[in-house]
């Protein structure tokens, strides 16, 4: 498939995904109203921050353009929940681990890596490790091993509003609870576009492109993360 990777196609995936650029602190950002509860609050407040983590996941760009490059080609349930459980495993690790345990990381450094997440499981599913090196990572472990990425990802973001120690653990686990929700919600809208799609002969160019739009988008995170860190 990788033989199909066009320069028509990376220019038009860029300049369509190029407005992404602006949407940057959306993808992290936290509105007026969430930081203020996060900055204010004390004790357990299991709802809230369930809402908080199902918000986070679902306009968390960088986290969802991951998983449509690992759900893309998968057509089994029994695939598609493994993977997804490999992912929720390794990001549920960190996220708790690094906030409870303290443990201090460059947001800018970790969020550069999920790009890179991103671009690679766009060089995997179009054939470039294959067509280029003749062998193909693990792709259970890569999930895997981003995933813990992507929950320190979480753990940044949450450690910013050095939240109280009352309630701390049950609060992480209900925004842990909320971001499994929303990732949930957000699959099940994906895969309903991927499949859909397998039905029709153009699903092949559409794969190349998709793909070729995640490995765009991955290059522009990692660009602006990488800038941000630099600069401050």
């Amino acid at each position: 498939m990788f033989s199909k990777f066009t320069m028509s196609n990376c220019l038009m995936c860029f300049f369509t995904l190029i407005a992404l650029i602006s949407f940057e602190t959306f993808a992290h950002g936290v509105d007026d109203t969430t930081r203020n509860f996060l900055m204010n609050n004390s004790g357990v407040q299991i709802i809230p921050f369930m809402y908080i983590g199902a918000k986070h996941m679902v306009t968390g760009y960088d986290h969802l353009l991951f998983l449509v490059g690992v759900l893309f080609f998968l057509h089994r349930s029994k695939d598609v929940l493994l993977y997804v459980s490999m992912f929720t495993l390794g990001h549920s690790l960190t996220l708790m681990t690094g906030v409870l345990a303290n443990i201090q990381v460059n947001a800018y450094l970790i969020d550069a890596i999920i790009g890179l997440s991103v671009v690679y499981k766009g060089f995997d599913n179009l054939g470039g490790f294959k067509y280029y090196f003749g062998k193909q990572p693990n792709p259970k472990a890569a999930v895997l091993i981003f995933g813990l990425f992507h929950g320190f990802g979480l753990a940044t973001k949450i450690q910013e509003f050095q939240l109280p120690a009352e309630g701390l653990a049950a609060n992480l686990i209900a925004f842990n609870v909320g971001v499994e929700l929303g990732q949930f919600l957000a699959l099940m809208f994906i895969l309903l576009i991927i499949n859909v799609w397998r039905r029709y002969p153009s699903f092949n160019q559409f794969a190349v492109t998709t793909n070729t739009a995640l490995m765009s988008a991955g290059f522009m995170l990692i660009g602006l993360q990488l800038t941000g860190y630099f600069i401050n």
